[in-house]
């Protein structure tokens, strides 16, 4: 008998073969292990992305959330709370423009790749990506200095669960509470000290008189820290381990770096982090002769909608000229990733200043350690030799 356990390390390793099963043989699938229901086909999650209405995202939007934290950012409400919040983070990222972070995240790579020249083997993740999102993190949210390897390894924790319980463990709740206190630290600074960052701006955020309340401002902050850092580390690292594979289309975005912008989406596609996330029913709901009950937890598998053959053709191969249209390696719908557009410049920066000093890798294990999260995707770590 099928089973699907998204907490299951077998699924971390690699969960494309279950999805096929999902897709083609039980498309709205009850998981008795995570206790919740799966749609894996592109259509179903792209359609439930949009549908806030039925699949609720205020219990939360993590396969194990964090407690206290539904309700209070823009990944755990619906509109019209969600759009208020939307609004008012826009409005912070709006005055810190975008276009004039890009100087400085170039010098960051700059430096980050060149502490590779002349190794021959590395980490990724230990010797560039991590580095490099935390520094690029800390100068668009203007955190400062001293603290980056305990702030990731923090942020890291987070989005960690247990995969025997199937849910957070104790180290992971005070990776957390830990994170919290952090943010609201730096929030009583730069209340008191503005700052042009994205912090000072999110604490006085303002539309027609309307501000975030202390819990939005620190919940928001704290979840916009654990999101720069493991998800523009996981999309870099899945990057990286696509391009360590494919050595044709390595060679042609070396050639070619404008091709960069291609390889992202393709690899957002391909191989997102952001594999899955749940909703909340909020009214009984028939699908595939499967009968879905309000209050019942759905997950979205955006990983499987992305490998989906009925949206795109031969999904298993990385294909840089496929250009795909409508991927949800960004989420979808009212929740599609706030951060996508500094995430996409910031990725393709870090790769074109990596290509100038290690134009030619391949990854060394077969076997990869896989992170245990039932909503994230991405390695502990990924060795690279240098050719």
């Amino acid at each position: 008998m099928f089973t699907f356990d998204p907490y299951s390390p077998a699924v971390d390793a690699d969960p494309f073969p279950f999805y096929k099963t999902l897709r083609d043989e039980h498309p709205c699938f009850w998981s008795q292990q995570a206790q919740m229901w799966i749609l894996s086909r592109y259509a179903d999650v792209a359609a439930a992305g949009t549908n806030w209405q039925t699949y609720s995202s205020a219990k939360g939007n993590l396969m194990t959330e964090l407690p206290n934290r539904a309700g209070a950012t823009l990944g755990t409400t619906d509109p019209p709370r969600h759009d208020r919040l939307r609004g008012l983070v826009q409005h912070a990222f709006m005055k810190r423009n975008l276009e004039s972070l890009s100087g400085p995240i170039r010098d960051i790579a700059r430096d980050s790749a060149e502490a590779l020249r002349g190794q021959d083997r590395f980490d990724f993740i230990d010797a560039f990506s991590s580095k490099f999102t935390v520094r690029v993190l800390f100068a668009a949210l203007g955190l400062p200095l001293g603290d980056e390897q305990t702030v990731r390894d923090k942020a890291v924790l987070m989005v960690q669960s247990d995969p025997v319980s199937r849910a957070k463990g104790p180290q992971h709740i005070a990776a957390y509470n830990w994170m919290q206190d952090y943010a609201a630290g730096i929030i009583a600074e730069r209340r008191a000290r503005p700052q042009n960052d994205l912090i000072s701006h999110f604490s006085m955020a303002e539309i027609d008189g309307d501000k975030l309340d202390e819990r939005e401002v620190l919940l928001t902050t704290t979840t916009l820290i654990m999101a720069g850092i493991e998800s523009l580390g996981g999309f870099m690292t899945m990057l990286a381990y696509n391009l360590a594979d494919h050595d044709d289309v390595r060679r042609a975005v070396v050639a070619n770096p404008d091709l960069l912008a291609d390889a992202v989406e393709e690899s957002l596609r391909f191989n997102t982090s952001a594999q899955r996330f749940r909703r909340c029913l909020q009214k009984d709901l028939t699908l595939h002769g499967q009968t879905m009950r309000e209050g019942d937890f759905v997950c979205l598998a955006y990983g499987s909608a992305n490998r989906d053959e009925r949206q795109f053709p031969n999904p298993d191969v990385y294909d840089i000229t496929r250009k795909p249209r409508g991927h949800l390696g960004f989420g979808g719908g009212v929740h599609a990733c706030l951060g996508s557009a500094i995430a996409r410049m910031a990725i393709r920066i870090a790769f074109d200043e990596l290509h100038k000093v290690v134009p030619d890798y391949r990854r060394t294990q077969e076997q990869l350690p896989w992170m245990p999260s039932s909503t994230f995707r991405s390695p502990m770590y990924v060795e690279l030799t240098v050719h």
